[in-house]
């Protein structure tokens, strides 16, 4: 059979008809959207029907897309609420962290990883995705419960550990010397440094007054176009700086929320971002290898049975040590199973870091797809299993 060539503007509409149709498919099966779009690259990209054999277009505007996701996750945190909490937030989120490093150091001792290796698989695996886990409360109508400010809550501690840990795995990249550690740990300082500082700040004071916000807001068809703006600018700063591009819309996105303009500017950039987010997701199932899946189909199935079980088991005993109820650190610990949109980023930064070799890429990106694709699975399948053992008990 003969495989027919699409110009790339044919090629992109193609891929975007696709991607919608399977986001409504799998909206309409109660999953989230974001599922579908992985398996609409796939089913597309370059090892499916070859719709699309360049993704570095695709790839671009993925990486707008954590960016703005970023931004978005910014503009949504609201400091006083995430006050009463964090102390139980960052404490889950940091031996969440400490637990997959030293997880994966049992397996590198084994196989004889490098540190490097070591941290970036840990970093990977620790996080969790935001919006899956988000969509599947809010289908299980636990979102607003105690259940769902737990889960929001640490979700909200694993992105805020993002920026460092892109940070230190970007360094992997350049050099080992004296000199290029001490950059990189007083990059690290200076970025946690300034976002404590920030976040003290805008905690002790009202609503930030950003100036000329009453002529944009008056202005709708500029609204879009002045939250991109806001975002990419600290996004650029923050790279001119050496520090992530994420990092400055982060940044960014926590000065707009605390600010006059939030609600104007997050109603602007939301269809932005939903768009630039498919993007990103239907660029992780371009990047999927259908072929390295089918031929190494034991080994993820492995270490994806491995790295769910594991997870779901340190998530819940972290919660429930931190003094969560059995109850709500098991639904919160499960919901957070699967691995995260994140974890993407960080492992093709210790890709280009030369840290990661392209089967040991191959075999994350394939994993971390699949666990979201299982995740609402697991998810009742964990909590009927766990209904069947309380009521025995009983």
């Amino acid at each position: 059979m003969e495989i027919v060539h699409f110009d790339n503007l044919t090629a992109i509409a193609l891929v975007t008809m696709a991607a919608l149709f399977c986001g409504l498919l799998l909206i309409r099966l109660r999953q989230p959207a974001i599922v579908g779009y992985i398996l609409a690259g796939v089913v597309l990209g370059p090892t499916g029907l070859k719709v699309i054999s360049n993704t570095e277009t695709v790839q671009i505007l993925a990486e707008l897309g954590v960016i703005m996701l970023l931004f978005l996750i910014g503009m949504e945190l609201s400091l006083r609420g995430f006050k009463s909490v964090y102390k139980t937030a960052l404490a889950a989120a940091g031996l969440q962290i400490i637990m997959s490093i030293s997880l994966f150091w049992g397996i590198g001792m084994f196989l004889e990883w490098s540190i490097e290796r070591v941290l970036v698989f840990g970093f990977a695996t620790a996080l969790s995705s935001t919006a899956v886990a988000i969509k599947i409360l809010e289908e299980t109508g636990d979102l607003r419960t105690p259940v769902g400010r737990t889960t929001v809550s640490v979700l909200i501690a694993q992105d805020l550990a993002v920026i460092p840990m892109l940070l230190i795995v970007g360094a992997f990249g350049s050099g080992s010397g004296s000199g290029s550690a001490i950059a990189v740990l007083a990059k690290l300082a200076f970025s946690i440094g300034f976002l404590g500082w920030l976040t003290w700040f805008l905690s002790r004071r009202g609503k930030l007054t950003i100036p000329m916000t009453d002529w944009i807001i008056s202005r709708p068809e500029i609204l879009p176009l002045s939250a991109m703006a806001f975002c990419f600018t600290w996004a650029v700063l923050s790279g001119l700086l050496g520090l992530s591009t994420a990092y400055g819309a982060f940044v960014a996105g926590l000065i707009i929320g605390n600010s006059n303009i939030r609600s104007s500017l997050h109603k602007a950039a939301e269809p932005i971002q939903t768009i630039l987010l498919m993007v990103f997701f239907l660029s992780i199932g371009l990047l999927i290898d259908v072929n390295f899946m089918i031929q190494n189909w034991q080994n993820v199935l492995i270490v994806l049975s491995i790295v769910t079980l594991l997870k779901s088991i340190i998530n819940v005993a972290i919660l429930h040590f931190l003094g969560e109820p059995w109850d709500r650190a098991f639904h919160s610990g499960v919901a957070m199973t699967q691995i995260g949109e994140f974890s993407f980023v960080v492992v093709a930064a210790g890709l280009a870091s030369n840290v990661v070799t392209s089967d040991g890429y191959h075999l994350m990106i394939t994993v971390i797809a699949l666990s979201l694709l299982i995740s609402p699975l697991w998810l009742g399948i964990a909590r009927h299993l766990h209904d069947i053992t309380i009521g025995k008990r009983k």
